[in-house]
Formats: structure tokens, C-alpha cells, sequence
């Protein structure tokens, strides 16, 4: 049995739920990603913020991503996994949420993220293809 630990990506940066959009955009360039986990000042995750939230849920309705905090965007219980979980419950997981990242705990703890090109690097194409369908219908 393959694990999500065994293929994660292992040093998943956090952005604070108090820090500015802006500092999470610029977080963001310097890691070269396209989301971040949200973690509270009690280090647990509470959700993943995406350069897409950014620019839909704040830029485009006027919002000051100076003013406006990772926490104001962080929606409902975030989706993920965990550290010794099968990665074929990863699969699962990521089809039924259409989530291309999911972030992987250990208790209560974020190890780690299994991103999509974690999957595409560690799996049968025949895998990789049927989650790329399930995420982008």
C-alpha cells in the first residue's frame, strides 16, 4: 500500500490567517505555487487559499488585498487527508471534492500537500488520466 506521506510534497508552506492577501500573493511568486494552506495561530489548517481567490473573491469585487486577511477567504472545514491514508483514498478524496490539492495531516498537524503532479508523478497514467477527467468536469 502506497501512503499520501510517501508521495507528498513535504514542506508545505503556510500563509497565517491574519496575513494580508498581499502577503500571501507574494508568498505565493517567492514559493513559484499557486495555493497555500491557511493555518491559525494555533498551527491547525484552516483551509487553502488559491492566486484565484485572490483575484475572483477579493480584486474583482473591489476588495483591498491589503486589508483583506487569508482567513477572511478560508471557507467551511478543509478538505484532507491523512499521513498514512492510501493514496488511492487521496484519489478519492480529490475526485469527489475537485480539488487539485489536498493537504495531508497528521493529527492535527500539516505534514505535507498531494498535489496533482505528486499523483502524475507516482501513479499509473491510467490513474493520473481518470482523476485529471474527474477534477475538470
Amino acid at each position: 500500500m502506497t501512503t499520501a506521506r510517501q508521495i507528498m510534497t513535504s514542506d508545505a508552506t503556510c500563509v497565517g490567517a491574519q496575513e494580508s492577501l498581499v502577503e500571501a500573493a507574494r508568498k505565493m511568486k517567492e514559493l513559484d505555487v499557486g495555493s497555500l494552506p491557511i493555518c491559525g495561530e494555533d498551527n491547525r489548517l484552516k483551509g487553502m487559499l488559491t492566486d484565484r481567490d485572490i483575484v475572483v473573491r477579493c480584486i474583482a469585487e473591489g476588495g483591498d488585498p491589503a486589508r483583506t486577511t487569508a482567513g477572511e477567504l478560508a471557507q467551511g472545514k478543509p478538505v484532507t487527508i491523512g499521513a498514512d491514508d492510501d493514496v488511492e483514498e487521496a484519489l478519492r478524496v480529490m475526485a469527489q471534492h475537485k480539488v487539485r490539492r489536498l493537504p495531508v495531516i497528521d493529527g492535527h498537524d500539516l505534514v505535507g500537500i498531494v498535489s496533482q503532479a505528486d499523483i502524475a508523478r507516482n501513479l499509473p497514467d491510467k490513474k493520473v488520466g481518470d482523476l485529471v477527467e474527474a477534477i475538470s468536469v
